[in-house]
């Protein structure tokens, strides 16, 4: 991979006044978070609403013979709790159900987008859905579109999509429901062995916004060294929440139309040699945890029982832990703060967790909330 030298461009915010007098003001700031549906002791009363503006509901597959969105009973009931919860909290979230996730069969939406007549089914259930559970908004988690025909198809199921919703809310006299999207870190993926591209016309145009999902870049599918999961920067290359962000703007999204994603877990190795503990360090295999994942509020756990030494690297913005041949590394309140300056910086539109219930005690998701507001 070729290095990349990031410059880093302040957004200059320029107001003007049409002849009528009015500002353009800029969108609210989004302080979202994923819930994961399937979590048996984080429900979602037990959410602090004082720290988000959005909460998505992770997820809903569509059906692979119907391509709509077939929802049982007890999934209903799920469906009809957390939206009621959430609208009644002091203060009140938006909610949005994301469609899709990291587990769910890709060919499942290539086939979906495919042709006019598909996309026309999967869009109308998913309105449909959305509107009978009482949710605010609609989020497609597509990990990933394979190739340059799948992301053409892709832009004309969101414009078709948007089109749909701008008729349905004239038609019933209610707000449009939001329409976002969760997406690769970068707007094209230039390392794989296909290159393709966002299409960003259609995102820019049909979108509310986009859920950069800017972690992942290092994992136990390369065990031989460690790495921080979700850097900012990456002195060797350009696999970095820095480059990728950018990339975003660069390409023609608006600053405002980005939501950088942040993750409250962290990644873990076992470590060749206990001495040689930095990023970057060899490593034999995965660390602790479920494939080499602890949630924070696990990596804290272990820091403290451990003992663990804990370094923030400021290189690449990130925090790890060692102890002994265990290593993990993760974000903490001091590494999440300094992204969110970036952000800030960038003109982006906010912030998303992955996940909700991996936070330890509110620490990171408090922080990030005054972080934000400071900024």
């Amino acid at each position: 991979m070729a290095s990349h030298k990031l410059v880093l461009l302040l957004p200059v915010i320029v107001l003007f006044t049409i002849t009528t007098g009015y500002v353009m003001a800029s969108p609210p700031a989004v302080k979202a978070a994923y819930w994961p549906s399937w979590s048996q002791t984080f429900p979602p009363s037990a959410i602090d609403t004082t720290l988000f503006t959005h909460i998505f509901y992770a997820f809903l597959l569509p059906s692979n013979v119907t391509f709509k969105l077939e929802v049982s009973e007890s999934t209903a009931s799920l469906l009809n709790n957390f939206t009621s919860t959430l609208h009644q909290k002091n203060p009140p979230v938006k909610t949005l159900v994301s469609i899709g996730g990291g587990s769910s069969d890709p060919k499942l939406f290539a086939r979906i987008v495919s042709n006019k007549g598909s996309r026309s089914i999967f869009i109308d259930s998913a309105m449909e859905v959305a509107r009978r559970h009482g949710f605010d908004g609609l989020d497609l988690d597509w990990e990933f579109p394979k190739n340059p025909k799948e992301m053409v198809d892709l832009g004309q199921l969101f414009k078709e999509w948007r089109v749909a919703i701008r008729k349905e809310a004239k038609s019933t006299h209610r707000s449009p429901l939001l329409l976002t999207s969760a997406v690769y870190f970068s707007v094209d993926f230039q390392w794989d062995e296909t290159y393709r591209k966002y299409p960003v016309a259609s995102i820019a145009k049909s979108l509310d916004w986009v859920n950069a999902m800017c972690f992942d870049y290092r994992g136990s599918w390369d065990t031989s060294a460690t790495g921080a999961h979700a850097a900012l920067y990456d002195p060797n290359s350009n696999i970095s929440t820095s480059y990728g962000l950018a990339s975003w703007v660069r390409a023609g999204v608006p600053g405002n139309m980005v939501v950088m994603g942040l993750p409250l877990y962290g990644k873990t190795w076992l470590l060749k040699d206990p001495k040689v503990n930095g990023i970057g360090a060899p490593a034999t295999a995965a660390g602790p945890g479920d494939d080499g994942i602890l949630t924070f509020s696990q990596v804290v756990k272990f820091n403290k029982e451990n003992g663990a030494t804990v370094v923030y690297d400021a290189k690449t913005v990130s925090t790890y832990s060692y102890a002994g041949t265990s290593w993990i590394g993760y974000d903490d309140s001091r590494s999440t703060t300094v992204k969110l300056k970036f952000a800030q910086a960038l003109g982006l539109r906010g912030y998303f967790f992955w996940a909700l219930s991996y936070d330890s005690e509110w620490e990171i998701s408090k922080q990030a909330s005054r972080a934000w507001i400071i900024g």
